[in-house]
């Protein structure tokens, strides 16, 4: 079975590479302090997306194709910024420059998402928002395989996972904090979008640009030897030589990283169901109505809020403890148990009519996305070889995305027919194929490398 840490492995680098120091904790730390401002926007996304945009006039069938932006610009941009990032030698690094632009365009989106006036203007800007994240995105994973020593590799990903945990949970939490502290829960602008959305969105922007700022003053990026550069320097950055390259890691993929494949498409369909009708099924289970300019409709807003910031901040605590456990027993393991526990929560959801009952299966589904977010990262980079980490780690965001579109074009065919138009049900699926993924996960056959 495989571990984290194993003190007698070298490096993964080639002969002539630069050996890469051991660093502290707080130096590890540090180094993801970026990824807590790139996943307090994707919690922005998660908590607000579908009621913006049932707030500007959506239908409820329509809202997975509402959300194809995510999966659409991670499908293009992450394998091609991934190659191009494992080929840049700048002034300023091999990963940083895309962090710094991807920082800005997102804090750019961020300002502008909440006074969209109509529902293409939302969803355009949600697409720039995407696009956005997926260039920060594979390169910061890049940068922390790039930056640690294999034994470090582990605790580097499930911090990174932590961070996660933590951006999540404040973005999450930030409406309810907003009106905690006196800003009116029921004022809204001309749009029906409510001030405490608006105000947390300017809230995500300034995170944005300084997490990574932070970052970025903080960690340098691991030295690379001169035949490393002359051999980056040689590859050509042509849009062919770089589709080349991305065919051709495809076809010499990993035998661990294809078996990933269905694991991946089960637990990322699941996660999308989840996060696109959570606010709607609590609405109908606690409030009987899915009516967006209802008070209950906000309230289901806030409560959503509220329990994403416990199964966030859950993710956050757990990820930091599933360092020595995923030691002990490994990660396929590891996230194979946190799956079941999320999708037993799940399923129960719908059946939970008491607000505060919501907390007892968040327990689960925190436990599931700090592991989401960290192990299987873990696997994959001891499986990929190390010149080519930009790339594969795009790739296989693809099997993130890949299932996020797949969810896009089946939900709306069965949601009326097989789910009875019910965002209860759509909760239920996604608990299921949660379970599904675990059973998956158990059949994954790890590399000894």
């Amino acid at each position: 079975m495989s571990s984290i840490s194993n003190p007698s492995t070298s490096s993964r680098n080639e002969g002539s590479s630069i050996p890469k120091p051991r660093l502290s904790l707080s130096q590890i730390i540090n180094m993801n302090v970026g990824f807590f401002g790139i996943q307090y926007s994707f919690g922005l996304q998660q908590s607000n997306m579908s009621p913006i945009y049932n707030y500007l006039g959506a239908d409820e069938a329509s809202l997975p194709l509402l959300w194809l932006a995510g999966p659409m610009t991670g499908l293009i941009v992450q394998p091609i910024i991934g190659s191009l990032s494992d080929r840049t030698s700048s002034r300023m690094g091999r990963r940083t420059p895309y962090f710094l632009i991807g920082a800005i365009l997102c804090s750019l989106s961020l300002l502008a998402m909440p006074y969209s006036s109509a529902l293409w203007m939302a969803a355009s800007l949600l697409w720039i928002l995407d696009a956005a994240n997926n260039v920060t995105m594979e390169p910061y994973r890049a940068f922390v395989s790039d930056k640690l020593r294999d034994e470090q590799q582990g605790t580097g990903f499930l911090i990174q996972s932590a961070m996660t945990g933590l951006g999540q949970t404040l973005s999450y939490l930030t409406p309810t904090i907003l009106v905690w502290i006196g800003l009116n829960k029921d004022a809204v602008g001309a749009n029906h979008i409510p001030q405490i959305t608006v105000t947390a969105f300017l809230i995500g922007a300034v995170f944005s640009v300084v997490s990574i700022a932070w970052t970025l003053k903080t960690t340098k990026e691991h030295p690379l030897s001169q035949a490393e550069l002359n051999s980056m320097r040689a590859k050509s950055k042509s849009p062919t030589a770089i589709l080349a390259e991305i065919v051709e890691a495809f076809r010499d993929m990993p035998p661990t990283m294809r078996q990933l494949g269905l694991v991946m498409l089960l637990q990322w369909y699941g996660m999308f169901c989840y996060w696109q009708y959570i606010t709607l099924s609590i609405s109908t289970t606690l409030f009987g109505t899915t009516n967006p300019t209802s008070q209950a409709f906000r309230d289901a807003n806030l409560i959503n809020g509220q329990i994403g910031s416990f199964y966030n901040l859950v993710a956050f605590v757990s990820a930091l403890a599933m360092i020595p456990v995923t030691r002990k027993f490994g990660p396929k393991l590891t996230h194979a148990a946190c799956l079941v526990a999320a999708g037993v929560g799940m399923m129960c959801i719908p059946e939970i009519k008491e607000q505060h009952l919501l907390y007892i299966p968040m327990v689960g589904v925190g436990l599931a996305w700090a592991s989401i977010m960290g192990n299987p990262y873990i696997i994959l980079a001891k499986s990929i070889p190390a010149e080519r980490t930009g790339v594969y780690m795009g790739i296989f965001n693809m099997f993130i995305v890949v299932p996020m579109l797949v969810q896009i074009a089946t939900l709306p065919l069965y949601y009326k027919s097989l789910l009875s138009s019910n965002p209860e049900n759509v909760i239920r699926l996604a608990g299921g194929l949660l379970i599904l993924a675990a059973v998956a996960m158990l059949k994954v056959r790890l590399d000894k490398k």
